[in-house]
């Protein structure tokens, strides 16, 4: 497993943008695949996206696709989720997640991941 630590949260006016950012621990970093999640009061746990080790491939959920953008720098091991067009609906505690790239095969699922970071609060104000 791998820690992880976000940053980058906090409240936004509707159509601004934020950047979280997703520090891991270990040098292997390069060896997991990364994924943002979301979760609102009262509702489950949401996919937003993801990222395999090589950068290469990248996946979003349909309600942010063309706004959000997810990229990773090795070097500083760290992926981040560059957010524009905030909208109120995009409010949540957003997570970072961490699986071996070499065993996922559902990137888009969080029950696929096995590290997870604290989570970081986004508030988009209408």
């Amino acid at each position: 497993q791998v820690q992880l630590v976000e940053s980058g949260g906090g409240l936004v006016q509707a159509g601004g943008s934020l950047r979280l950012s997703c520090a891991a621990s270990r040098r292997t970093f390069s060896n997991y695949a990364m994924g943002w999640f979301r979760q609102a009061p009262g509702k489950e746990r949401e996919f937003v996206a993801a990222i395999r080790w090589s950068g290469s491939s990248t996946y979003y959920a349909d309600s942010v696709k063309g706004r959000f953008t997810i990229s990773r720098d090795g070097a500083k091991s760290t992926v981040y989720l560059q957010m524009n067009s905030l909208k109120p609906e995009d409010t949540a505690v957003y997570y970072c997640a961490a699986v071996l790239d070499v065993i996922a095969t559902r990137f888009r699922d969080y029950r696929e991941y096995d590290s997870w970071g604290q989570g970081t609060q986004v508030t988009v104000s209408s």
